[in-house]
Formats: structure tokens, sequence, C-alpha cells
């Protein structure tokens, strides 16, 4: 057993000195792209969260890790002006939707650019995300006047047209370059 398990550490050993040499010979590694933040407050200004959106391999990796929201799923979306005033946050504008298409990736004529996956915020008020958004990027992101990630009071349905029937704006923040 002895000589099995090493046998299986040697070839780990071997295959990280292949990845290594594949470098060496002129296949570099793919590195990510820039980088945009976003903080996100609620309604009364409190910090709940915090976003990343960085280009990567012909999609643009979206992360989404909040706190002290309510339990449940929310909406999660990205919208197409760069402001987040409270209360409701609609400065945020619409979601990103470039080529004008329906909301929702269950949605025949859908998704739009900014739809992500429902955001499930367990018990103790916290959740994670992250999602590749294929073809999109982060000059597509950060145009003239910006972009917000809003979390919704609700559950998207992924279909209905504007925003799923995920209900009020309940955080939100501006992607700035990081």
């Amino acid at each position: 057993m002895r000589k099995e398990w090493l046998g299986g550490a040697m070839l780990l050993v071997m295959q990280a000195g292949c990845n290594h040499g594949d470098r060496r010979m002129g296949r570099p590694l793919p590195q990510p792209g820039p980088m945009a933040i976003a903080v996100l407050h609620d309604a009364r200004g409190a910090a709940v969260g915090r976003a990343t959106a960085q280009d990567v391999q012909g999609a643009l990796r979206v992360t989404l890790e909040v706190h002290g929201l309510p339990p449940g799923p929310h909406g999660a979306h990205i919208h197409t002006v760069g402001r987040c005033d409270p209360p409701d946050f609609a400065s945020a504008g619409g979601h990103w939707n470039p080529f004008g298409t329906w909301h929702g990736t269950l949605n025949p004529a859908g998704p739009h650019r900014g739809d992500l996956p429902n955001l499930d915020v367990g018990t103790d008020g916290r959740a994670t995300l992250a999602v590749n958004v294929p073809g999109a990027t982060m000059a597509g992101l950060l145009d003239t006047d910006g972009a917000a990630i809003v979390v919704h009071a609700g559950r998207d349905d992924m279909m209905t047209d504007p925003a799923g029937n995920s209900g009020a704006r309940i955080a939100c923040g501006v992607f700035a370059p990081g």
C-alpha cells in the first residue's frame, strides 16, 4: 500500500512539474484581467457586502459576498448605471442589457447580461455567489456611466421581464476599478 501511495504522490509531483514546464515552453497559464470592486450598502447606508468583477477567458467573473441580509433567496443583478442613491436605489437604472433581450435565464428571449443566479442568504444573513457571464467584459461593464450590482428583496423567477418579480432593491454597490 505504501508503494501505491508514494507512486501517487510522485505522479502529482510529476504532473505539477509538467504544468510548470508548459509555462517555460511558451504556453503561459491564462492570467485574469483587470478587476472592478463594489461595496454594497443597504438603504440606511450600512455596508452589507462586496462584489468583484474580472475579465477571465471570454467572460466576466462576478463574485458577491453579503452579510446582514434577510434569509432566503434574493435576486441579484448588474444594473446599467453606476449610482446607488438610497433609499430605493432606482438611480442604478435597469439591468445591464446591451442586446435588448428579455429578462431571465429561463426566458427563451433572454437573458440580460446583468441577470445573475439567485443569492441564497442563510439564517446567519450571509451568502456568496460566483458566476461567469459569457461574452461580457470589463470594458462593457465600466462604460461611460458605469455599473452597479443590486440585491433585491425577493427571489428572481428567472423569467418575468424586466426583473423576475424580485421586488424592491435592498442593497446596492457601484463598481469601480480595483
